[in-house]
């Protein structure tokens, strides 16, 4: 992919966005999913769906949700100015991710943004640098470097060891490869009865190669009421 500035790209192919929004957010209270808790007047997932599309952004070849069967038609609601389609999300994040893959053109080499609905914030450089890296890695995600000292223990909460944090990052969204290779890692789960943590969980599975790009902290994901009131200060 090339950066906003380039006249040309070395991969023609524009990214689609794909974001599983099919769960109900214990963990912040109430009956109502986060991902469509108000934020400014709209719902969480309409402004982090809309993120992708500010100025600067790379520009994307559709989008694909996956929603609460109860949220469905508000989703539909929603206009974004590039194809979006909505389905039913499945019992877990990993199966709403498949559903939403398989709605998604028949482009192999087109390359799939997997993203939380509720992150945001999407920072834009390392966004681009993660798109220009598919070029050489089967996956891309962007992730947070450790600030805190890492232990390691036992069984038994015995300090091991202090891990070198340099070597340690948080997991963040987007999470990158083309279509046919997610294609590919979910089929193969799935058969398996696999269960990853993230989505590159199933590439490492099947020893593909996966690149990290740094990503600052701002790209929160709002889990916690402590989260949102963090976000708050963005």
């Amino acid at each position: 992919m090339s950066n906003p500035s380039s006249p040309a790209s070395a991969d023609s192919l524009r990214p689609f966005l794909v974001i599983p929004a099919g769960g109900r957010g214990l963990r912040m209270g109430g009956g109502l999913p986060k991902q469509f808790r108000d934020w400014d007047g709209r719902p969480l997932l309409q402004v982090t769906v809309e993120a992708f599309l500010a100025p600067g952004m790379p520009p994307l070849a559709g989008i694909a949700l996956a929603v609460p069967d109860s949220h469905v038609e508000e989703a539909r609601s929603w206009s974004f100015g590039v194809p979006c389609t909505i389905v039913t999300g499945g019992s877990t994040r990993q199966e709403s991710v498949w559903i939403a893959l398989k709605t998604l053109p028949d482009l192999p080499l087109a390359p799939v943004m997997i993203h939380d609905a509720v992150r945001p914030f999407p920072p834009t450089a390392p966004l681009w640098e993660a798109l220009e890296a598919l070029n050489r890695f089967d996956g891309v995600l962007l992730g947070e470097p450790s600030t805190d000292t890492l232990k390691r223990v036992d069984s038994h909460g015995l300090v091991l060891r202090t891990e070198p944090r340099e070597e340690f990052f948080r997991a963040q969204t987007p999470q990158i490869a083309r279509l046919g290779t997610w294609r590919q890692a979910f089929q193969s789960a799935e058969a398996a009865g696999f269960l990853g943590t993230d989505d590159v969980a199933l590439l490492e599975r099947l020893g593909l190669s996966v690149r990290l790009i740094p990503s600052p902290s701002s790209n929160l994901k709002l889990t916690t009421p402590e989260d949102w009131q963090r976000a708050r200060s963005h």
